[in-house]
């Protein structure tokens, strides 16, 4: 759409509701800032400039609401005076000449491009305001969209319907869109002549209509309207985002065992004939290619597993952790900041941080690359098709060659070179009888501590 486009987000609100320490608008949907949320929607409809109406917190939501692809400007909302007031707070960004300005709020993160886009395309059309609703059967408390001949003649509240008028199940959102040559003027023609002394954006309505306006309405699914006052609420729309988000991505070949007890991060990528098993979380940043297999009960964050790679059950890989093709990282595992070579495998009871794991090595159960000396973390380089025993300590800096092999146990300190055999434990030693005196002397002791 090539119409100049200003979005100006709502998200002054004092979160009273939320019993919060931070504003309702910061608080995360998938890993992700709600106001984040609706900016992203706001890009996806072709809006080029956003205004961010801010309260509480307001550099750290202005933050928040950076997520590229747009320009925001922001402005301070002193007083709390209903929503035709806040829209107004942007008076200056609305002033530039915009073909539509559309009204959004910060906390409906389900949100998507479309009723946007619909709304925007009215506009388009020739109407001067559109406003965005949605259909439920539970419409109590909402304020109905009436509707005759295809053009929206009121936003009833319930209090001041009839007994008709409220079974009209077609409701108002709130969200809006206005013809920008408009704006201003139509927005300074609200007043506050009404019981609470505010200004009400929904009067544009019938200030639209009594100049000879064009007011008209565009439906969106319920769910992408739903705000969020309360915690409770902000599980619900957390649960409505992960269950859009694993139908979109099973429908594109992914592979979910039992898909409710997966959770995804709002930039997470599975690609085709990924297996997901149950009770998976993936945080920010992960990438799963096709053919991978995430094990049951694994943790993702700031991952890349490539094609192939299996994880899990009971892994945990942290930022950083790269696993190459076909590679392998088993149960009660921990990777960090490390790449794992194709084919490789780190099998059970192993932490792996700041390293590098060459193609094909094996490392054993219970390996530990000791990466940190109380103040600097430092790396471990293993080469290809080493093999690394079980139970044993690498001590970074340290670099291991290829086709090495350290045995079970060692503590290893030093570089071992490519094909050596390394041993960095004590020999043992076998002390008959010693198993028996140790036990005698300790039932004596016993003895004599509890004076029997």
């Amino acid at each position: 759409m090539s119409r100049t486009c200003l979005a100006v987000i709502l998200a002054a609100g004092d979160s009273t509701r939320m019993k919060s320490s931070m504003s309702k608008v910061l608080h995360p949907v998938a890993g992700r800032p709600m106001i984040a949320h609706v900016m992203q929607a706001v890009v996806g409809a072709g809006m080029g400039d956003a205004a961010l109406v801010l309260g509480r917190d307001a550099e750290k939501v202005e933050k928040a609401a950076q997520i590229g692809g747009i320009n925001t400007s922001s402005f301070l909302q002193t007083e709390r005076l209903g929503t035709g007031h806040a829209v107004l707070a942007a008076r200056e960004a609305i002033a530039k000449g915009y073909d539509d300005v559309v009204v959004a709020y910060g906390d409906v993160p389900l949100i998507t491009p479309a009723p946007f886009a619909a709304a925007r395309e009215k506009l388009a059309e020739g109407a001067d305001i559109v406003v965005i609703g949605f259909h439920t059967d539970k419409p109590t408390g909402y304020g109905r969209l009436l509707v005759e001949n295809g053009e929206l003649i009121a936003i009833r509240e319930e209090k001041d319907a009839t007994e008709q008028e409220r079974k009209v199940t077609w409701c108002n959102s709130g969200l809006m869109a206005i013809n920008g040559a408009k704006a201003l003027e139509l927005l300074g023609k609200i007043e506050n002549k009404n019981a609470k002394g505010e200004y009400y954006l929904t009067d544009l309505v019938e200030i639209a209509r009594a100049t000879g306006g064009k007011v008209v309405a565009v439906d969106a699914p319920e769910s992408e309207l739903t705000g969020c006052n309360n915690r409770a609420e902000l599980a619900y729309i957390e649960k409505l985002w992960q269950e859009r988000r694993r139908h979109e991505i099973m429908v594109s070949g992914v592979t979910m065992i039992a898909p409710e007890t997966v959770f995804l991060s709002f930039d997470t990528q599975i690609g085709q004939d990924a297996l997901i098993e149950p009770n998976v979380v993936f945080g920010p940043g992960v990438t799963v290619e096709g053919g991978a297999v995430i094990h049951a009960f694994s943790h993702l964050e700031g991952a890349h597993v490539s094609a192939g790679a299996t994880v899990g059950p009971y892994a945990r890989l942290r930022p950083g952790a790269n696993l190459g093709a076909g590679s392998k990282v088993g149960n009660f595992c921990e990777v960090k900041k490390a790449e794992i070579g194709e084919g490789a495998k780190v099998n059970h009871l192993t932490y792996i941080g700041d390293a590098f794991i060459g193609a094909h090595t094996n490392i054993g159960a219970g390996t530990i690359t000791c990466n940190y000396d109380g103040v600097n973390k430092h790396e471990t380089r293993i080469g290809a098709d080493a093999f690394i025993g079980s139970n044993s300590s690498l001590v970074a800096p340290v670099t291991i060659g290829d086709g090495a092999y350290v045995a079970s146990g060692s503590v290893i300190t030093d570089d071992v070179p490519a094909e050596a055999l390394a041993f960095g434990r004590a020999r043992q030693e076998v002390k008959p009888d010693r198993a028996k005196l140790i036990r005698e002397r300790a039932l004596a002791l016993k003895k004599a501590r509890s004076g029997k």
